[in-house]
């Protein structure tokens, strides 16, 4: 019997402005960090705040053949229209976390796929930086996940937040502590 090992195709999708390129790249960093073959592509439209933007990233025991996320094992999505183009696409048996502050019903989806619905910007907002949203949902993410930890994701924060942002290491720590700990409550 041939062992996989561990491989995982995730997208995360919003709008331009929701952090989504860096919820890529920090996912990316800490995956590298615990030794993990990785790639991670952003994409994002010429509108930039508010235009489309999404990161495809491909954590994976072993060499890692193509960049390219067609049906991801997992999605974190942070708006409807993120949801309509990238939701179809989750593999059966895969996982979707998605941001209900602005997706309010559930999607139609293949019934094997798990939904974890997290008021990101909600519990953003509580936190006094509506910013953070990605961050919260990137920690839930971990939390059920499991291959990282919301701790590991803060402690490379500096590492991939530029300098000029640094002060918002704290909120952002806040942040993916508390979308772990709603996780944990479910």
């Amino acid at each position: 019997m041939t062992v996989i090992g561990f491989y995982e195709e995730v997208t995360i999708a919003g709008f331009g402005g929701q952090g989504i390129i860096l919820a890529g790249r920090l996912l990316a960093h800490i995956a590298m960090k615990a030794g993990k073959e990785v790639t991670y592509m952003p994409s994002y439209g010429a509108e930039m705040r508010g235009g489309t933007a999404n990161s495809m990233v491909i954590i994976s025991d072993k060499a890692i053949a193509s960049p390219i996320v067609s049906n991801p094992n997992s999605a974190i999505i942070m708006n409807k229209a993120s949801l309509t183009k990238f939701g179809p696409k989750i593999q059966p048996g895969g996982l979707l976390v998605m941001n209900s502050s602005l997706i309010d019903e559930r999607p139609a989806l293949d019934e094997t796929i798990d939904i974890v619905a997290i008021p990101a910007d909600d519990i953003a907002a509580e936190l006094g930086n509506s910013k953070a949203a990605n961050m919260v949902i990137l920690g839930t993410y971990l939390q059920k996940k499991g291959f990282s930890s919301p701790q590991a994701a803060a402690e490379s924060l500096p590492d991939v937040l530029a300098k000029r942002y640094h002060k918002t290491l704290p909120v952002n720590t806040e942040a993916l502590l508390r979308g772990a700990k709603f996780i944990s409550k479910g």
